[in-house]
């Protein structure tokens, strides 16, 4: 029962002589004055030129110095009503009717609880870049502080002015309260924010998908992005399926892109990224828009020895062989054709999905020379034409654009040895020739020079025959005798069998007078192999025979004159 009138005293009510008494309690208690160093909050009442008039909790109110709100930059960002941190100032004169506050005072012991229990907790400050000083930079948390140069960013930074007046992240690396002195670094806050951010990262990555992040840097090989705390290389082949002659001209450093992870080493952090994945390949359906014979225009990229590569679109280039960009065969080079930049039609040859190849021609856009060359030229008409190429056998002529024929080293002359076709003909030169055989199919043409002129070796033939005397001029020596010039071109051998008195001579010893021109007597003719045989001795021999045959002749008719003298002697005695 006790118990429970207890319990019915303690609901009783408060009565109003006790409320009035806790009242007063209350508001005498405003004026006690707060001790010194006390972190009192206040509330801006009013805002004067000069001052700003503060509710701190007492009965009077507090006058702070507006040039303590002031910013740097002279701007003032407080409005009535706004909460700060205050402490009485009994350094400075008390205004009637008014305690003396001092904001600055407040904010830096405030600054300075924040600062150590940040220090303790490991935690990140938001400080602000106020100057450079010698080995770094100078930085307000709340109370002035010191950033070493080394402590700045993760990699080596040499442009320190840059970050003046910059609000910056920070951890507190050492601090000193009684001697003033704090130590931060942005490295250390930078490193953790990424080690944050790689973790989470880490935790979402997998091959195939899609992320999205940060150019952070370029390279000649590609470009790093940030993908949250950990980079991953977009590498410059999987930008694009196009030509792409630097990451510069698909992406920028700090451009946000989506990108698809190609591959992802977990344990090495190495992530591979591609850009041109997240469109379709053209090269899976290049056949339906690029069929052989098909003609289509194109931007030329690249020249190379062998031809010229076309960018027929983004990512889709075709080759045009330097055999295919004339019928001509005097093609150098294909820079005598086309050159980058230039917009030109082609014709697609064939196309190799699978190799990634297209294959173009320029000639096939006219018709080829050679599909009429049998209707515009007959055997043994005469042709015109310049030597463009010079070969150990013959000389390439080109009659036309596109058409060449074959002189070859034996029909360049009927009588001389020729050993190079340079003897004959120069390149460049403009020679006429006669056409000797067609071959269209094979792309072949033969032409003969020689057969612009009679065969001298051919007209001899049928103007000599064996027993013949001919004149002719010794024109070189060898050991077996002696070559005779018969006409222009024509040579006959006088062996040294058929040369009197030659045998009691030296083999190296002309048997005859080199230049002399005399007469010979045709003993042999090989018009199949070109050869003809001289002989002075069978010329000799017939001048002997013809005086032998007049000696008889003479002797026949001498013996006659006397067996008459004789008859008629013998007639005349008997008579």
């Amino acid at each position: 029962m006790a118990s429970t009138a207890d319990e019915q005293n303690l609901e009783a009510p408060v009565s109003a002589e006790e409320t009035d008494y806790e009242q007063l309690i209350d508001d005498y208690s405003h004026f006690a004055p707060p001790h010194d160093g006390e972190l009192l909050q206040g509330r801006i009442v009013k805002i004067h030129e000069k001052d700003v008039i503060v509710d701190f909790g007492y009965k009077s109110e507090g006058l702070v110095p507006i040039e303590q709100f002031i910013q740097p930059d002279g701007t003032l960002h407080i409005h009535a009503g706004d909460a700060i941190d205050v402490m009485v100032d009994r350094q400075g004169m008390q205004p009637e009717g008014y305690i003396l506050l001092s904001h600055e005072k407040a904010s830096r012991l405030r600054s300075w609880d924040n600062l150590e229990k940040a220090h303790r907790d490991g935690l990140v400050v938001s400080g602000r870049v106020t100057g450079r000083i010698k080995g770094g930079l100078s930085v307000d948390v709340g109370v002035p502080a010191f950033m070493p140069g080394s402590q700045i960013d993760v990699r080596p930074t040499h442009n320190l002015d840059s970050f003046l007046d910059q609000d910056i992240p920070v951890k507190i690396v050492k601090l000193n309260r009684r001697r003033g002195n704090v130590v931060v670094s942005r490295k250390m806050a930078m490193e953790e924010e990424q080690s944050v951010r790689k973790s989470a990262a880490l935790q979402v990555l997998e091959e195939g998908g899609v992320v999205s992040g940060v150019v952070k840097n370029l390279t000649e090989y590609g470009a790093f992005i940030d993908l949250g705390g950990i980079d991953g290389l977009l590498h410059v082949s999987d930008m694009s399926y196009g030509r792409v002659n630097h990451p510069s001209e698909i992406v920028t450093a700090g451009d946000e892109i989506s990108v698809k992870v190609l591959k992802f080493d977990k344990d090495k952090e190495r992530i591979s990224l591609g850009l041109k994945q997240l469109v379709p390949d053209p090269w899976e359906t290049i056949g339906e828009r690029y069929p052989g014979g098909v003609r289509c225009i194109g931007r030329v990229v690249s020249v190379t020895d062998y031809g010229a590569f076309v960018e027929l679109e983004p990512g889709v280039e075709g080759l045009i062989h330097i055999s295919e960009m004339t019928w001509s065969r005097r093609m150098k080079h294909p820079a005598k054709v086309v050159k980058v930049g230039d917009q030109v039609e082609s014709v697609v040859l064939d196309v190799k999905p699978r190799d990634r190849r297209v294959s173009l021609g320029i000639k096939q856009l006219e018709a080829d020379p050679w599909t009429t060359v049998a209707e515009r030229y007959a055997i043994g008409s005469v042709v015109e034409g310049r030597v463009r190429k010079l070969t150990d056998f013959g000389a390439f002529i080109e009659i036309e654009e596109g058409i060449d024929g074959l002189v070859h080293i034996s029909d360049l002359s009927w009588t001389k040895r020729v050993k190079h076709p340079s003897e004959v003909v120069k390149k460049g030169q403009l020679v006429q020739a006669v056409i000797l055989n067609i071959d269209a199919p094979n792309r072949r043409l033969s032409l003969g020079v020689k057969q612009l002129q009679p065969d001298a070796w051919e007209s001899f033939f049928r103007a000599h025959q064996v027993g013949d005397v001919v004149r002719g001029r010794v024109c070189r020596a060898i050991n077996f005798g002696a070559f005779v010039e018969l006409a222009p071109g024509v040579e006959g051998l006088c062996h040294r069998s058929e040369i009197p008195g030659a045998s009691d001579r030296r083999t190296d010893e002309s048997p005859l007078p080199i230049g002399e021109e005399m007469d010979f007597k045709v003993v042999k003719l090989n018009e199949a192999e070109k050869k003809i045989g001289l002989s002075i001795r069978a010329l000799t021999d017939d001048e002997e025979r013809t005086r032998l045959e007049d000696y008889q002749r003479h002797a026949a008719a001498a013996t006659m004159t006397l067996e008459e003298v004789m008859n008629i002697r013998v007639k005349g005695e008997g008579r």
